[in-house]
C-alpha cells in the first residue's frame, strides 16, 4: 500500500514538473531553478487583484453613499458595513500591504516580462478579478436568500419584495462579469496556443529536428504524429490548463468565502461535508488510474487513424493505378478498430466512474437534511438559516467535489501533458548525444571533399561505404552508380550534412551554394510562384523572369494553364512526375547554386529532355553529383563512382567505364 502511494506521489510530481515546463515559458522565461519565482508572481497577481477589487468597491460605495444615500442605506447597507469593518480592522492594512507587495514583485521582474509577456498576466489578472467579483456576489446572494425566505415565512411583503429587487440586480450585475470572464479566458487561451504552436514549430524546424524525429524507420522514434502534437495537443493543453486552473482558483475562492458562512451556521454540517468529500475524492482518484492511460492511448489511435486517411488522399492516384482500394480499406479499418477497441474500454471505465460520481453527488443531498433537521425541528434554527445553509452547502460542495466533477477532464489533460511534453523533450534531446549519428559535422568549403569517409546507417550501423576519398570542384561532375541498397542516397545525405560520418572528414559548399534535387521533387503548399522560387524569397524575381524559366525547361504549357503565378493548387497531385522534375530544374536555375546533387532527378523524363536539361547545367558550369541508372548520363560526367556494396567502391574516369558490363557484373 505504501509503495502504491509512493508511486502515485512520484507520478503526480512528474506530471507537475512536465506541466511547469509547458506552462511557465509563456508567462516567464524558463530555467530549472526559477520555479519559485513563477509561483511568487502568481501569488503577487492574486494580491494585486484582491487589492484592486477592494479599492474599486470602496470607491464605488463612497460614490453611491454621496450621490444616493437613501438607496445605499436601504439596499446596500450590509455591503457598506462589511467594507467599513475591513478598513477599521487589520484586514484593510493587510490587503493594502499585499497589493503593494504584488506591484513590487512585478516591478522586480519587469525585465523578464518583456516581449509582450506582460499581456497574459494582465488578461489573467482581469479574469481573476471577474471570478472574485462573482464569488463576492454569490456570498451576498446567500444572505439575500435567508432574508427573502424569512420574509416570506413571516408574510413580510415589503421585506421580501425589496430583497427580491436586490437579488435581481445581483444576477444582472453578475451576468456581464461572467461573460467578460468567458471572453478573456478564451482570448488568453488563443494567444497562448498561438505562442506555444509557433514556439514548437520554430524548434521543430530548427537544426533539421523535423528530419530526425521522422526517420525512415518508424520504430526508431517514440514520437508519433508530430502534426497532431503541434495542432490538437497544443490546443487541448492550453484550453484545459486555463479551464482547470481557473476552476481550481474559483473552487478555492468559493471554499474560502463560504466555509466561514457555513461554519457560523453549523459546524457539524461543515465537517461532515469536508470528510465526505475527502474520502470520495481519494477513492475516485485511485479508481481513475486506468482512465488516464486509456485517454493517452486514445489520442494516439485517433491520430494514427486520421493519418491513414491523409495518406490515402496524398497518394490517391498511385492507389488508383494499383487498384489497391481493398488493401487500403483493410489498413484503415485496422486503424479504426484500434480506435473503437480502446474507446470501448474508455466508455466502460467512464461509465463506472460516472456511477461512482452520481452516487457521491446523490448521497451528498441527504447530508444537510440529516444534520440540520434536528436543530430546525427543535426551534434552534429558523427556516431562513436553513435555506442559507443549503445554498452555502451547495456552493461549498461544488468546490470540494472539484476532482469528482472533473476526473474525465483531468484524465484528458494528463494525456495531453504527456504527449506535448514528450514532444518538446524529444526536440530538446535532438541536440544531445542521442542523435550524434545525425549530427551535421560538414565543414564549409568551395568544393565537395571527402577524406577517408565511412558511411553507416544510423539505426543498425550497416556498413555502406568504407574509407571513401573523393573531391568535386566547381565545374566538375561525377556520376554515382551501383546496385540498389549499396548506399548511393546515403552518401548524398552525408555530403548534404543530413547524416554524420562514422569516420573521416567531409567538406561541402556552404548553404545556398549546394542544392539537392531528389527523384520525387518537393512540392510545397504554396502558389506556383512560391514553388519556383523555393526556398528563396518570391520578390527576387519578376513574372517575366519566372515565366521565361518555365519556358526554358519546356513547361510552356504550365505558363499557358496558369498565367497567374499566384494561383494555389495541389501541385503534387496536379502535375505529373515529369512535370514536377522539370519544375525542379526551373527552381534549380533560379537558385543558381554552384553545386547540385541530382538523385535520379530525371528518371521520369525522356532521353531527349534529360540531355537538354543537363546541357543547361553544363552551360552554367554548375558542378554536378548525379545518381542514376541510365547509361546516357555517362556523357555528362567526367568520373563515375561505383558503389559495390559492403563498403566497397571504385572511382573510374567516365571514358573508361563500361556502364552495362560493370553493373551487370555487380548484379
Amino acid at each position: 500500500m505504501s509503495q502504491s502511494i509512493s508511486s502515485s506521489s512520484k507520478g503526480i510530481l512528474e506530471q507537475i514538473t512536465k506541466l511547469r515546463r509547458l506552462t511557465q515559458p509563456y508567462f516567464l522565461p524558463y530555467t530549472s531553478s526559477n520555479g519559485w519565482s513563477f509561483l511568487l508572481l502568481i501569488f503577487a497577481l492574486i494580491c494585486c487583484v484582491s487589492g484592486t477589487l477592494l479599492f474599486l468597491l470602496t470607491g464605488l460605495m463612497n460614490l453611491l453613499s454621496n450621490s444616493a444615500p437613501s438607496l445605499t442605506n436601504e439596499y446596500l447597507s450590509g455591503l457598506d458595513e462589511v467594507i467599513d469593518k475591513i478598513w477599521n480592522s487589520k484586514i484593510g492594512y493587510i490587503v493594502t500591504s499585499l497589493f503593494l507587495f504584488g506591484i513590487g514583485a512585478f516591478a522586480l521582474f519587469r525585465n523578464q516580462l518583456r516581449q509582450k509577456r506582460w499581456v497574459p498576466w494582465l488578461i489573467l489578472g482581469l479574469v481573476l478579478l471577474m471570478l472574485l467579483s462573482v464569488n463576492g456576489i454569490n456570498a451576498g446572494i446567500s444572505y439575500l436568500v435567508k432574508d427573502i425566505t424569512n420574509g416570506l415565512i413571516g408574510q413580510n411583503a415589503s421585506e421580501s419584495y425589496s430583497k427580491l429587487w436586490v437579488l435581481g440586480i445581483c444576477f444582472i450585475t453578475a451576468l456581464p462579469f461572467r461573460s467578460l470572464q468567458f471572453y478573456l479566458s478564451a482570448k488568453l487561451q488563443l494567444l497562448w496556443r498561438e505562442w506555444l504552436s509557433n514556439n514548437l514549430i520554430d524548434n521543430y524546424l530548427t537544426d533539421r529536428t523535423y528530419y530526425i524525429l521522422n526517420p525512415n524507420d518508424e520504430n526508431d522514434t517514440d514520437i508519433d504524429n508530430p502534426d497532431q502534437r503541434i495542432t490538437e495537443d497544443a490546443r487541448d493543453f492550453t484550453a484545459q490548463t486555463l479551464d482547470l486552473s481557473l476552476n481550481i482558483f474559483d473552487s478555492i475562492l468559493t471554499f474560502s468565502i463560504n466555509i466561514g458562512i457555513l461554519l457560523s451556521i453549523s459546524r457539524n454540517l461543515t465537517f461532515a461535508l469536508i470528510i465526505y468529500a475527502s474520502i470520495l475524492s481519494t477513492l475516485i482518484v485511485f479508481a481513475s488510474k486506468k482512465l488516464f492511460k486509456l485517454n493517452f492511448e486514445q489520442l494516439k489511435y485517433e491520430a494514427n487513424f486520421r493519418y491513414g486517411l491523409v495518406h490515402i488522399r496524398n497518394n490517391a492516384e498511385s492507389i488508383a493505378f494499383y487498384a489497391g482500394e481493398k488493401q487500403e480499406s483493410q489498413e484503415i479499418n485496422n486503424r479504426l478498430k484500434s480506435v473503437v477497441k480502446n474507446f470501448n474500454l474508455l466508455i466502460i471505465w467512464e461509465a463506472l466512474l460516472r456511477v461512482l460520481q452520481r452516487s457521491t453527488i446523490y448521497g451528498s443531498v441527504f447530508i444537510p437534511f440529516i444534520i440540520l433537521s434536528g436543530p430546525l425541528l427543535a426551534g434552534n434554527m429558523d427556516f431562513g438559516e436553513f435555506s442559507q445553509a443549503r445554498l452555502n452547502y451547495q456552493l461549498l460542495e461544488g468546490s470540494l467535489f472539484f476532482i469528482i466533477y472533473k476526473i474525465e477532464a483531468l484524465a484528458r489533460f494528463s494525456a495531453s501533458i504527456g504527449r506535448l511534453e514528450g514532444f518538446q523533450s524529444s526536440i530538446n534531446e535532438v541536440k544531445t548525444s542521442k542523435y550524434n549519428l545525425y549530427k551535421n559535422d560538414v565543414l564549409d568549403s568551395d568544393s565537395i571533399y571527402l577524406k577517408n569517409v565511412t558511411v553507416k546507417t544510423p539505426e543498425d550501423e550497416r556498413l555502406l561505404v568504407n574509407n571513401l576519398n573523393l573531391s568535386v570542384k566547381y565545374g566538375e561532375s561525377i556520376l554515382v552508380v551501383g546496385p540498389s541498397g549499396c548506399g548511393k542516397t546515403s552518401l548524398l545525405r552525408v555530403i548534404s550534412g543530413l547524416w554524420s560520418t562514422n569516420k573521416g572528414e567531409v567538406l561541402s559548399p556552404q548553404k545556398g551554394e549546394l542544392l539537392f534535387i531528389p527523384q520525387k521533387p518537393y512540392m510545397n503548399l504554396g502558389t506556383l510562384r512560391e514553388q519556383l522560387c523555393y526556398p528563396l524569397e518570391t520578390n527576387r524575381f519578376s513574372d517575366d523572369h519566372l515565366q521565361a524559366v518555365l519556358t526554358q525547361v519546356e513547361l510552356k504549357n504550365l505558363v499557358d494553364r496558369y498565367p497567374d503565378l499566384d494561383v494555389k493548387q495541389d501541385w503534387q497531385r496536379i502535375l505529373s512526375q515529369g512535370e514536377q522534375q522539370r519544375l525542379a530544374f526551373a527552381r534549380l536555375l533560379l537558385n543558381s547554386p554552384k553545386f547540385v546533387i541530382l538523385d535520379e532527378a530525371t528518371s521520369a523524363l525522356d532521353i531527349k529532355t534529360e540531355h537538354y536539361l543537363y546541357n543547361l547545367l553544363k552551360e552554367r558550369e554548375i558542378a554536378i553529383v548525379s545518381v542514376g541508372h541510365r547509361p546516357t548520363l555517362q556523357d555528362f560526367h567526367e568520373n563515375v563512382l561505383e558503389l559495390k556494396g559492403n563498403g566497397k567502391w571504385s572511382l573510374i574516369n567516365s571514358k573508361n567505364f563500361n556502364f552495362n558490363s560493370n553493373l551487370d557484373t555487380n548484379n
